[in-house]
Order: C-alpha cells, then sequence, then structure tokens
C-alpha cells in the first residue's frame, strides 16, 4: 500500500487479456475529494433541472404536458447512452483530457437549450445534455482508482454524497432561477458552470499512466458478458430500473400538479419540494449498515413496499400539501434505499470488474427512469394525477412482488464474489 501497484494482465471478463494500470499509492487528498464531489454533483444536476420547470416550458412553446415531458425523457435516454458508450471509455483513455473535454460538448448542450427557437429543439438537444452528464460516473471510479486501498471506502462515499447532492438541489436551484428569472436563465448559467469546471478538472486532475490496450469493442463486449452470465445482477437491475421508474412517474408530473389547482405554485415554490428528498440521503448510510449485516432481502421488501404506498398519500396530496410531503419522504426513502441495497450486492459479485458492472446497472436504472417518465406524462396528460398515482403504485407494487418472491427462496442473502472470468 506504501508503492505504486504494478501494471499486471489478468483475464478479462470475455477471456482476453487486460492490463491493470498502476494506481499512484499516494491517494487523494481532502481538497482533491471534495473537488470530485463537487463536479459528480454539478455534472448530475444537469439531468433534473427541467423537472420543475417543464410547466413553464409548455406554457412557453404551447406545448403539451407529454411533449414538455419529454425533455426529461430525453435527457435520461442520452444519459443511459452516455453509460453505455462513453463511460468504458475511460478505461482506454486519459481522463484529464476526456473528462474536459466532455464538459465542453455538455456546455454546447446547454447554451443550446437556453435559445432554443421550438420545444423541438430543446428536446432534441436533451439528449446531447444527458450524454454529457455521465462526466459523475466516469469521476466516481477514478477516484476509486486514485485513493489508498485504506481509504477508498470513504472516498468513494464522499464522491457519492456529492453526487447525491446535485441531484437533490438541481430541482430546487432551477425553480428559484426560474421564478426569478427565466427557465432559459437556468440552462444558461448551467452552461457557464460546465465550462469552468472543465477549465478546473483540465487544471488539477492527476496524469494517469500508460492506459490498458484493451479494444473499445472489447470493453462493451465484456460488459454485456457480465450481464449475461451474473443472475443476480440482472435481478438487481430489474428492481433497480423499477424504482427509478417509479421515481420518474413522481418528478415529472409533480410541477403539472404544484403549478395547478389548489395550489397555483411557481417555478421557485415547485423548486423547493426537491429539499424533500434529503430523507432519501439520510436513509442511505442506514440501507448500507444494513446490506452489511446481509439484510439485504429484508431491506428490498421493505424499500420496495415504500415505493408502492407512497403513492396513497401522493394521491391525496393532490389537495393536502401535509398528505404530498408525506408521500415525497416515503418516495424518496424507498428509492434511495433500494438502490443502496442493490449496488451493496452487485459490487460484491466481481470486484475486478466493478466499472462494468456499474456500467450494466446504471444504463438499466436509467432506462426505467426514461420510461418512467414518458409514461408518467402520458398519463397525466390522458387520466391526470389520479392515473398517475395508479401507474406508480401498480410499479412499485410490482417490485414489492419481487421481493417477496426472493424472501420466499432465500435470494441475494449471501452472495460470494465471482471469479474475474465472465464467459
Amino acid at each position: 500500500m506504501g508503492t505504486d501497484r504494478t501494471s499486471t494482465d489478468s483475464a478479462g471478463t470475455d477471456g482476453t487479456a487486460t492490463t491493470t494500470v498502476a494506481r499512484p499509492a499516494a491517494g487523494m487528498s481532502g481538497g482533491m475529494v471534495l473537488l470530485f464531489a463537487v463536479a459528480c454533483g454539478l455534472a448530475v444536476a444537469n439531468l433534473y433541472y427541467a423537472q420543475p420547470i417543464l410547466d413553464n416550458i409548455a406554457r412557453t412553446f404551447g406545448a403539451g404536458t407529454a411533449t414538455a415531458g419529454l425533455v426529461v425523457t430525453l435527457s435520461q435516454i442520452g444519459y443511459a447512452l452516455g453509460l453505455a458508450l462513453l463511460v468504458p471509455l475511460g478505461d482506454i483513455l486519459r481522463r484529464k483530457r476526456m473528462i474536459p473535454l466532455v464538459l465542453v460538448v455538455t456546455a454546447v448542450g446547454l447554451t443550446a437549450s437556453s435559445v432554443a427557437p421550438t420545444i423541438g429543439v430543446l428536446v432534441s438537444v436533451a439528449l446531447l445534455v444527458g450524454a454529457g452528464s455521465t462526466v459523475a460516473q466516469m469521476l466516481v471510479p477514478m477516484a476509486a482508482s486514485l485513493a489508498t486501498d485504506a481509504a477508498r471506502g470513504r472516498v468513494v462515499g464522499r464522491v457519492m454524497s456529492g453526487l447525491l447532492l446535485g441531484i437533490l438541489l438541481a430541482r430546487t436551484v432551477s425553480g428559484v432561477i426560474a421564478g426569478a428569472t427565466s427557465w432559459r436563465v437556468v440552462y444558461a448559467a448551467a452552461a457557464v458552470l460546465m465550462v469552468a469546471l472543465a477549465l478546473v478538472l483540465a487544471r488539477v486532475l492527476p496524469a494517469e499512466g500508460e492506459r490498458p490496450a484493451i479494444g473499445y469493442g472489447t470493453l462493451l463486449r465484456s460488459t454485456v458478458g457480465l450481464f449475461l452470465a451474473e443472475p443476480v445482477l440482472r435481478r438487481r437491475i430489474l428492481f433497480g430500473a423499477l424504482g427509478m421508474a417509479v421515481f420518474s412517474v413522481f418528478w415529472t408530473t409533480m410541477a403539472f400538479v404544484l403549478s395547478g389547482a389548489p395550489y397555483h405554485y411557481g417555478d421557485a415554490a415547485i423548486g423547493l419540494f426537491g429539499l424533500v428528498g434529503a430523507a432519501g440521503a439520510l436513509c442511505a448510510t442506514l440501507a448500507g449498515r444494513w446490506a452489511d449485516r446481509d439484510l439485504t432481502r429484508r431491506t428490498t421488501l421493505v424499500f420496495a413496499a415504500l415505493l408502492a404506498v407512497s403513492f396513497l398519500p401522493l394521491w391525496l396530496g393532490g389537495h393536502d400539501l401535509a398528505m404530498l410531503v408525506l408521500g415525497i419522504l416515503a418516495l424518496d426513502v424507498g428509492v434511495q434505499g433500494l438502490q443502496v441495497t442493490n449496488q451493496s450486492i452487485i459490487y460484491r459479485l466481481a470486484p475486478d470488474a466493478r466499472s462494468r458492472i456499474n456500467s450494466a446497472y446504471m444504463v438499466c436504472y436509467f432506462i426505467g427512469g426514461a420510461l418512467g417518465s414518458a409514461a408518467g406524462s402520458w398519463t397525466y396528460a390522458a387520466h391526470r394525477w389520479a392515473g398517475v398515482c395508479v401507474l406508480g403504485a401498480g410499479l412499485g407494487a410490482v417490485a414489492v412482488v419481487l421481493a417477496l418472491h426472493d424472501v420466499a427462496r432465500g435470494a441475494d442473502h449471501t452472495v460470494a464474489p465471482s471469479g474475474p472470468a465472465v464467459s
């Protein structure tokens, strides 16, 4: 641990030889960890700025709720594509150059969003912005590589806290800025932040050694190989996709509910509801402790149940603010708790392939989110708030049934690490 690790050859997930790149033993300073956390939060926030201002965007272009909701849907699809096609490049390209470049391209997309003349342009550019937001998922494994063995868990935890805070605060910041100025200023300000972040990271990111000689196609094939070879990974992907779908069903349609009767809230007030999600962040540590004690079957059932039952107070929240807040608390605790439980399980499967496991998991996770956003927007347009709540509760109920089945057969109670090879 006190010296650099030398490069070694090992079997890749598709049976080919791969190279482990030397990792500096010096670790990360507190300032560098903070920078990574802030960068992750700012990058991932681009996915969530639109949610509290969708009603405002719809009014600007005279668009329907389903059409405006495509801004969120396309950004999540772009994020999923970025996870599948861009994030693996961090294993073969120098991230000190790659990450600032992706941030600059993202800034171009955000600038185009701020001046979009039509809803069609805004929706199209959302795909690019979503793909660029995967910088957060490039920085997390980089932090893990730079950290010492003894500090890796703490470093990754702090960086992930920054990512979670970015998700949490993006809606609030977006709503406040849009309420004081315009929704276009939200995108313009985000573009400026991405350029500034690109300049800082280009200067201070540590240089990396020789990258492994792995072909791009090999990386992608090995990720697919892990998905096909690991049934536990596929099961946890299903839980994750359901959780993100439920999450997106609510947050994509929330702005339409709060902007109408009886609330008539503006963008700033709608954005403040993002702060209620702090409960999900607080619950993450507790869920991790339960997972360490191999209580994953029970926690999965508990968090899945919260997904389903949260939509009863959310339905009542259509006319009762206290019930709405209670429903948001239950929903966010369920989603974040289920996510932590899932990750605690899948990271035990193949310790030498965690980045690819994370890629496979997160791609499907955000595909679930994109489908949930689309389904939520269409359901609200056709059946209003009651239909959205039935949809969300139904998806949560599917997760409960799967969790009950796993409890009955003892699935995922203890997951032994698998070997490095996946055929």
